[in-house]
């Protein structure tokens, strides 16, 4: 989740999303993170760990900077296309931006290294719906909506990929998460189709396969629906061959280590040549030792501001 997320390429307004209207009067439990868009910008550190500092923030200037980062990271990628982001202003952005808390990688000497947004339900309710809902159907999590934050736009800077960003980040998000009342996580995982066919099988067998497999073994209860039925170069996913063996990329494998379910067929993105998986983590089945670990990690690198 945290090097290929999904990104904005259609037009940025987002759909209608059911569920969302009852709880506008609700106050989510504690409001020790930023939970709501009137107060002004705002500013803190979660932890703190030597050089580096992971900052919670929805001050303009810090969004600005995360939208540079992001189109930097991005464009960098393989199969980077010109429908993402704005190559005048150098940034990735659209208007769920100005309603989410950013979490920014901080590093000393390095400036920012790693960044994901954040969308509690009162701000999605003033963005208009979940980012999500451009891709999905998103009608059976009206249940849990109320306690439901989506994470998004996830990345991290590619000298900085050996694991340890990647903890603190997640550390602090389930942080916001425990001091913010809320109980799910949700938000999509990214696959890349993987260019051109590789030992013979049929471009998009690799997302066909994962497909298969995590229908059959990390199936969340609540089933989602792309807006567009999933296709890989013109061909039906249910068309497409399965491969002989299935391997899934380290960053599913690690999500759903942590506890993470997945909620259905995946979006395929024709801008970053992926397949985006809706997935929803419930941090009361979360695995518990993996948590564990993270925090272990922050304690061990300099502890929590």
């Amino acid at each position: 989740m945290f090097t290929r997320p999904a990104p904005t390429r259609r037009p940025a307004v987002a759909l209608a999303m059911p569920g969302l209207a009852f709880i506008s009067g609700m106050t989510p439990g504690p409001a020790t993170a930023l939970t709501s868009t009137d107060r002004g910008s705002s500013h803190r550190t979660l932890v703190h760990a030597g050089p580096l500092r992971i900052v919670l923030t929805d001050d303009p200037a810090d969004i600005a900077a995360a939208q540079r980062f992001r189109f930097e990271v991005f464009a960098a990628e393989p199969g980077f296309s010109d429908d993402i982001g704005d190559p005048e202003s150098r940034r990735d952005a659209d208007h769920f931006d100005d309603h989410c808390e950013h979490l920014l990688a901080r590093h000393d000497d390095h400036g920012i290294i790693g960044c994901a947004r954040l969308l509690a339900p009162p701000r999605a309710i003033a963005a208009g719906g979940w980012y999500s809902s451009t891709e999905f159907d998103l009608t059976a999590l009206d249940e849990i909506a109320s306690m439901t934050v989506e994470m998004g736009r996830a990345c991290v800077a590619t000298g900085h990929r050996d694991g340890s960003v990647t903890a603190l980040m997640w550390a602090s998000i389930l942080r916001y998460l425990q001091e913010s009342g809320y109980r799910y996580l949700m938000g999509s995982v990214s696959m890349p189709l993987g260019g051109p066919a590789v030992d013979g099988s049929a471009r998009g067998s690799a997302l066909r396969g994962a497909r298969d497999e995590l229908n059959e073994r990390y199936r969340a209860r609540w089933r989602v629906r792309p807006h567009e039925s999933p296709r890989v170069d013109g061909v039906a996913l249910d068309d497409i061959p399965a491969p002989d063996r299935v391997v899934l990329p380290p960053l599913m494998r690690a999500y759903l280590r942590l506890g993470a379910r997945v909620c259905g067929d995946p979006a395929v993105d024709p801008a970053f040549d992926v397949g985006d998986f809706p997935t929803v983590l419930d941090l009361d089945c979360a695995n518990l030792r993996y948590l564990d670990r993270l925090r272990d990690t922050v304690l061990r690198l300099g502890g929590a501001a």
